[in-house]
């Protein structure tokens, strides 16, 4: 039977509530105030924690607090009770990491199906591996969206409401400044995540995502992405991980657009390409990007990036089919002098 441990002050509504669950099979452990109840919680290890905001001695946000800092009990679900006249400290119980909320006065069905949810997804989140196969759930059965070369995934400034995932084709991510001109922030392609950072840092997009070729990309809904982060600390690591390498990317990025001489720029740009959509270095690969584009991701005017381009031709660096760009000496773009 799964144990839920009840933190209330108040004996009768705590008598009450402990009575609902043991009839619907629980097995309840209860306590009168934050102190018993965090001493409780590490003693039995329960598989939810129900919680009233305001007690004596410790509260709610007390608890909660030291529930979050022990490695035992920070992934069990943790639900708060609260008053309708505290409905203003709802949100500060979620920001602080609460799953859910109780409001009193509340039914006996009400309570079982908060229980009921909280323990259900619990569950259903804490058999994942802690490994690169956890991000397989967000590959699987899901709905995709096509889009047209050109066409924009999400704008600057809008709400992050969700989370891609390109399974074809390539994505650019950009800024523009105040005259309009563009700056390639990101390149993207089959395998990676899209739109991550502003959920995690919780603010509205910085930049535009715009398909480079017709793509197909996987959309995973905001609020299971984050129940998903909350309950597996392995995945929450890989999306730091992969935050933490595009700042790294992105300041060097800066400095290069500062500090690098126009030739270093553009062969930098064409082995950023290669080593971006040709992995595995196949025979006979070429880059198919706009002039415009690969003007964009340089930082450099468009004329003087095909003056460069066709600098290096005559150097016998790159061959120029077209549109098409074929590197010839991979080695001394990689060791162009400053």
């Amino acid at each position: 039977m799964q144990k839920i441990l009840l933190i209330e002050d108040h004996a009768e509504i705590r008598e009450n509530m402990a009575e609902i669950m043991e009839m619907a099979n629980y097995t309840v452990l209860t306590a009168d105030n934050g102190k018993s109840g965090i001493a409780l919680a590490l003693e039995q290890i329960p598989d939810l924690i129900i919680c009233d905001i305001t007690m004596p001695e410790l509260d709610g946000y007390g608890v909660l607090h030291l529930v979050q800092k022990n490695t035992t009990l920070r992934n069990v679900p943790f639900i708060f009770l609260t008053a309708r006249s505290e409905r203003a400290e709802i949100r500060k119980g979620m920001d602080l990491g609460a799953d859910d909320y109780i409001t009193k006065p509340f039914d006996g069905s009400e309570l079982l199906n908060a229980v009921e949810r909280r323990l259900k997804k619990n569950t259903q989140f804490a058999d994942l591996p802690a490994s690169e196969i956890c991000l397989d759930r967000f590959k699987e059965k899901r709905n995709l969206n096509h889009y047209k070369k050109k066409q924009m995934i999400y704008t600057e400034g809008n709400h992050p409401a969700r989370l891609y995932y390109i399974s074809k084709g390539k994505v650019k991510t950009f800024r523009k400044n105040e005259d309009g001109k563009e700056l390639i922030v990101g390149l993207y392609s089959e395998g990676d995540f899209l739109g991550y950072t502003p959920i995690l840092e919780n603010v509205n997009y910085r930049e535009c995502a715009e398909a480079l070729e017709d793509a197909e990309l996987a959309v995973i809904p905001r609020a299971e992405f984050e129940e998903v982060l909350r309950y597996n600390p392995s995945i929450m690591k890989k999306f730091i991980e992969m935050l933490a390498e595009n700042i790294n990317e992105r300041e060097n990025k800066l400095l290069a657009t500062a500090y690098n001489s126009l030739r270093k720029k553009v062969a930098d740009t064409l082995v950023t390409i290669n080593e971006k959509y040709n992995k595995e270095k196949k025979e006979g690969y070429f880059i198919d990007f706009s002039r415009d584009n690969l003007a964009s991701i340089a930082g450099v005017a468009k004329e003087s990036l095909i003056r460069t381009l066709s600098d290096f031709k005559n150097e016998n660096l790159i061959s120029l089919v077209g549109s098409q760009i074929y590197i010839l000496n991979y080695r001394k773009l990689v060791t162009m002098h400053n």
